[in-house]
């Protein structure tokens, strides 16, 4: 791999993680150090800037977006901050020739996510989404599968992704649950990830019919406040969702899953075959096989646990045999992009398959307001 200079934008709680992942990724494949650069970081205060800078290891910190951009010695943007400032440092970076790396979701909405699209290929600069859950090796695993037509024609799906995140109804108001900085709620915010796992694995998004739901209406403006702030974004979002092909299923996205940690859950049923995988037990895909399980006594009836742990094509550390986490998902999904990028190949998935989520997203919101099955194609018409 050639070397690559990045330049951080954000650096709150995701922010750290890249910059972890950054780092890990080097040794996990024996990379020298200079191959991988974190040279400079921007953040809204020179302060926190500079605290950043003295974690990462980066001589450059700065509160001005721009004198990141404008510096020669960066190649790539890596944008961890919230979805409100996507669109115009996107855009800027692109303008300024660097590639991009942007934390989910794309944008704000549908007119800023063309926005980006548009200027990244105006530009002629490279560009991929953070779906990290794409790069665990059972999912990897199970593309290969839905690929190879082990599950044959799809019966139907489920995607989930539960957590506790918002159960206390005196946790403060962040910018994740006001729309006027993050676009959304728990569909934006976790829904994205499984929305992603499903395209990933299925093909595009037809159609959907949504509920979103607000279940907890105002909360502190700050820890301790008697100032009570209204919730405008959705705690939870059930929806009826019909693939291109017109194979139907289910997503269920909560931020009010008590007794949940990070239960992401993907389930696909077809006439050959099944698969299920849990991210809270990443080690295993589980697999139907129905032609195993045909004999007249049953065979091996039922599902199989098939080994995925920690398989990554070239990497030396950690031992194959290890659970993957998320930092090591990061680490891989940063690891495929730049090495998209020194090889000279369009890298994925693309601020084009970011789009496609948040039109899916934004027709679920359309559904819920004035019900009904809203088209995604509709959606996506609008900014083509």
């Amino acid at each position: 791999m050639k070397p690559l200079r990045i330049g951080m934008v954000g650096y709150g709680g995701i922010g750290r993680v890249h910059a972890m992942a950054y780092r890990s990724l080097l040794f996990h494949y024996g990379l020298p150090a200079d191959r991988v650069q974190v040279v400079g970081v921007a953040t809204t205060r020179k302060d926190s800037a500079q605290k950043a800078a003295a974690e990462i290891g980066c001589e450059f910190y700065t509160d001005d977006v721009r004198a990141l951009l404008d510096r020669a010695d960066i190649d790539v943007i890596d944008c961890c901050t919230p979805n409100k400032s996507h669109e115009a440092i996107l855009a800027a970076a692109a303008q300024a020739g660097k590639h991009l790396y942007c934390e989910k979701p794309l944008s704000m909405g549908m007119a800023d996510g063309a926005r980006i699209v548009s200027a990244v290929r105006e530009a002629g600069v490279q560009a991929q989404m953070t779906f990290n859950f794409r790069f665990l090796p059972a999912i990897q695993r199970a593309k290969q599968l839905m690929e190879s037509g082990f599950v044959g024609r799809v019966f139907s799906f489920r995607g989930r992704y539960y957590r506790a995140s918002y159960i206390d109804p005196n946790k403060p108001i962040s910018w994740r649950q006001q729309k006027s900085e993050s676009g959304g709620g728990a569909l934006v915010d976790i829904g994205s990830h499984v929305l992603d796992l499903l395209y990933f694995l299925m093909g595009d998004v037809g159609s959907v019919q949504a509920t979103l739901d607000t279940l907890i209406k105002e909360r502190p403006a700050a820890a301790g406040s008697s100032e009570m702030v209204p919730v405008d974004v959705d705690d939870i979002a059930l929806m009826h969702v019909r693939m291109a092909d017109n194979t139907l299923g289910l997503v269920e996205v909560s931020r009010m899953g008590t007794g949940t940690t990070n239960q992401l859950m993907i389930e696909i049923y077809g006439d050959k075959g099944a698969l299920r995988f849990n991210a809270e037990d990443p080690s295993w895909l589980e697999v139907y096989d129905v032609r195993e399980s045909a004999t007249p006594s049953g065979g091996m009836r039922g599902f199989h646990r098939v080994e995925t742990v920690q398989r990554y094509d070239g990497a030396k550390v950690p031992d194959w045999s290890h659970a993957p986490d998320f930092v090591r998902s990061h680490a891989e999904c940063q690891y495929q992009f730049l090495k998209a990028l020194s090889e000279g190949r369009a890298p994925s998935p693309s601020v084009s398959d970011g789009l496609h989520i948040q039109a899916v997203m934004e027709a679920a919101v359309r559904s819920s307001e004035r019900g009904g099955w809203v088209s995604v194609k509709e959606v996506l018409s609008e900014v083509s």
